[in-house]
């Protein structure tokens, strides 16, 4: 469920925009979910670990059903970004408790590939999600890629309640790190705000400063709270190793850029190649095949390799194509999405899925659990956090640009952002090939970011001492 409301939604969003005029409030829909995600994940994990893997589990299950029905019903921006924190907060549930499911039930040997079989879904989901995402948007409307959970949500309520048996309870009490938790709530909030704020034609610099401040302060208290926690939900003794650490960045990072291209490549064909929402979608389809295929080799690379020597060629190649990507014009041949996409998938499917078993790997049998929700927190922090600042970029560049055409109105650039409502606006020629060059631009400033992030995950890896294969220590 959570894997094809991915590739449906990022298929659906240009018309939910033009829809609903939020394009500059686009990076939320995504942002807002990711949000009540992280900050739900740990929270949910402690607390299956207190009373059951199966309540937790449905709960989450029937918030997201709910949340996607509220989706559906969403007649502003404003209520969408509500309804789809709704969802997050669902989603915070199914995705951890999945992978802590496979971490217990599997042998660190085995766990690679049961983690690439799991990967099944993102790979079925890649090539259903943009076929059906884009059908219902092109033939009925962008309200029923919301309303299919439903029906789902209910499927998988009665599976699991009837078919799924919980372990063996622990009788341990957990202590619950509400002020970290607390703190690491404000500070995520507080930074998606501010780089909101950065993101509007005229700046408030008042609140600006407050938003940094407030940033400032957060991170810093929540620091010493979580030194200071007997049970603190994100434990930072273990950020002591260099290589668990490089996991985590490396996991963050191309989580960030993962969801960049999710987003951003379905817009770009859609805005400016004016294809279909089912064409745009199929874009991103590669990326998660091509993840499920390369997931499959990790057993075997890690017996032989250390994690960086792994990493690092894989991010250089995913370089080189990106860098042809911000060095496009508006003619750039289609068949390069797809090639990216599947460039990218299949680095991801290798690196990804690395981090997850070396981060399982390097710390004590006790701690694995641990290791596998930082993975999972992670992922999901990068991308909450990149998908603000992919936002604040993307809306920043149309900012400045489109001061630079009077004709060419923010309205304007909502109408023409999806395919299906572009048809209905004659535009000339020359006002066409303007708008098109203020959005390729926005879109080049978004990739040239992820070059940036490329760059910072080489050099994290550089950094690690780590020069043999991995020890399994908790085998």
């Amino acid at each position: 469920m959570t894997s094809v409301e991915t590739t449906i939604v990022t298929t659906a969003l240009p018309s939910i925009l033009s829809s609903l005029h939020g394009l500059a409030l686009q990076s939320w829909v995504f942002a807002t979910y990711l949000l009540t995600t992280t900050l739900s994940t740990p929270i949910y994990g402690k607390l299956s670990d207190r009373i059951g893997r199966k309540p937790i589990f449905l709960f989450g299950l029937a918030v997201f059903t709910l949340g996607s029905m509220a989706c559906g019903l969403a007649t502003n921006i404003g209520l969408l970004i509500a309804a789809r924190a709704l969802q997050g907060l669902g989603a915070g549930a199914i995705m951890p408790i999945t992978f802590t499911l496979i971490a217990d039930i599997f042998p660190l040997e085995e766990r690679s590939n049961m983690m690439a079989w799991n990967n099944t879904a993102w790979g079925i989901s890649a090539l259903i999600g943009p076929i059906i995402g884009g059908f219902i948007v092109d033939q009925l409307s962008w309200h029923w890629i919301f309303f299919i959970n439903v029906p789902l949500g209910m499927i998988v309520f009665i599976l699991i309640y009837f078919g799924y048996r919980d372990p063996v309870q622990q009788t341990t009490t957990l202590k619950m790190d509400y002020f970290g938790s607390s703190w690491l709530a404000l500070f995520l909030i507080s930074l998606l705000v501010t780089l909101q704020l950065l993101s509007d034609p005229k700046i408030n610099y008042s609140l600006l400063i407050i938003g940094l401040v407030i940033i400032v302060i957060s991170f810093v208290l929540f620091i010493r709270t979580e030194k200071n926690a007997s049970d603190p939900v994100i434990p930072l003794k273990l950020f002591k190793s260099w290589t668990f650490s490089a996991q985590i960045l490396t996991a963050l990072l191309l989580s960030g850029i993962q969801f960049g291209f999710q987003i951003y490549f379905p817009m770009w064909l859609q805005s400016i190649y004016k294809v279909s929402a089912t064409v745009a979608g199929l874009a991103i389809t590669p990326g998660p095949i091509a993840w499920l295929i390369t997931s499959f080799f990790v057993g075997a690379l890690i017996k032989h390799l250390a994690p960086k020597f792994i990493t690092i060629p894989i991010v250089i190649i995913q370089f080189a194509f990106y860098l042809v990507l911000v060095c496009s014009s508006v003619s750039l041949p289609i068949v390069w999405f797809y090639v990216i996409a599947g460039v990218t998938g299949a680095g991801l499917g290798i690196i990804i899925t690395m981090n997850t078993v070396v981060a399982q790997a390097i710390v004590p049998k006790e701690n694995v659990g641990v290791a596998s929700s930082m993975i999972t927190l992670g992922r999901t922090l990068g991308q909450t956090v990149m998908t603000g600042i992919f936002g604040f970029v993307f809306n920043l560049t149309l900012n400045l640009e489109h001061n630079h055409y009077p004709q060419i109105n923010p309205k304007l650039l909502n109408s023409v952002i999806s395919s299906k409502n572009a048809s209905a606006v004659h535009l000339s020629s020359e006002l066409v090939r303007e708008i098109n060059q203020i959005l390729l631009t926005a879109f080049h400033n978004v990739f040239y970011l992820t070059l940036i992030l490329f760059v910072i995950i080489i050099i994290v890896n550089m950094c690690d001492k780590l020069n043999k294969p991995i020890v399994m220590k908790n085998k």
